[in-house]
């Protein structure tokens, strides 16, 4: 058995009902995995945003609860002596309060900035998955079902943007979640084996609105839109919609983009654009062919 953690950013309405949760469990409260996380300067699981787009015209926001990843090789445990750091065998990577005294480095360590250094105690901290709660034959979660004992951030999600389980097992539910989505690791993290899945992050995205003649000002619903990349060939379709605009997003980073309009009747627009960042190509207005 891996237990692990999936976050559906797409799926996150950025309500923070889990860094609450959170809070309102570990803070104040001290267990033999973990001294009591601080009120202030902690979030054991961070819910960061940020605004995407360089236009006003199409702007976006983008909200990714960010936790310990729990990694399969641990940079923190590389760092730790004297074992303060260690990985359950259920997968859930832990810091020993007591072992970890004065080693800063374990905090440093973390790629995603996600363990914490308490100046208070001299000591690092970090998500524990709840584990104090998993192991605890009282902690009855979901209308009191023994089978479905969850992390405290899972069980508050009122949108079910984190799922909870057996990684290895093929028919849990996060397995399930983790095979039907698109699985986009945190960068500090590529290449890196986690019990924390990240599913569906935004890349890059891709954006404009097209017009008929602009004498009209009116814009144009269902024009083809190919987006082609020239360092790799790989091609990605839009159609506008009811607006005029068109969106292609989860487009790979610093890629050079050739962008073709067509719609029957008018003459074929081209543009290029570059994947630096979330760009809106502005508006096109079509020419009668």
């Amino acid at each position: 058995m891996r237990l692990g953690i999936a976050v559906d950013s797409r799926m996150c309405m950025a309500c923070y009902c889990c860094f609450t949760a959170c809070k309102d469990e570990h803070c104040g409260y001290a267990s033999k995995l973990s001294a009591a996380q601080p009120m202030m300067g902690q979030y054991w699981i961070d819910v960061r945003e940020w605004e995407r787009g360089d236009d006003s015209r199409h702007i976006k926001t983008a909200t990714v609860p960010t936790l310990c990843a729990h990694c399969q090789d641990p940079a923190c445990a590389k760092v730790a002596k004297n074992g303060a750091v260690y990985k359950r065998p259920d997968g859930i990577v832990i810091i020993d309060p007591e072992k970890s005294k004065g080693q800063k480095a374990i905090a440093d360590a973390c790629p995603i900035g996600a363990v914490y250094w308490n100046e208070e105690y001299q000591i690092p901290q970090k998500c524990t998955m709840c584990a104090e709660l998993l192991d605890d034959p009282e902690y009855l979660a979901y209308m009191g079902d023994p089978k479905f004992k969850v992390p405290r951030c899972v069980e508050a999600c009122p949108n079910h943007a984190l799922y909870f389980g057996d990684l290895d097992d093929p028919n849990s539910e996060i397995s399930k979640a983790i095979a039907e989505n698109r699985v986009t690791p945190l960068e500090p993290l590529a290449g890196k084996e986690t019990n924390v899945k990240w599913l569906n992050v935004p890349t890059v995205f891709l954006a404009g609105t097209v017009y008929y003649p602009k004498e009209t000002e009116e814009v144009v619903i269902g024009a083809k839109v190919k987006l082609t990349c020239k360092e790799t060939g790989e091609t990605w379709e839009a159609e506008t919609n009811y607006f005029g605009d068109w969106e292609v997003e989860f487009l790979p980073k610093n890629k050079n983009i050739d962008v073709e309009i067509t719609f029957k009747g008018y003459k074929p627009v081209k543009c290029s654009a570059h994947t630096d960042i979330d760009h809106y190509t502005g508006m096109t207005y079509l020419e009668k062919a």
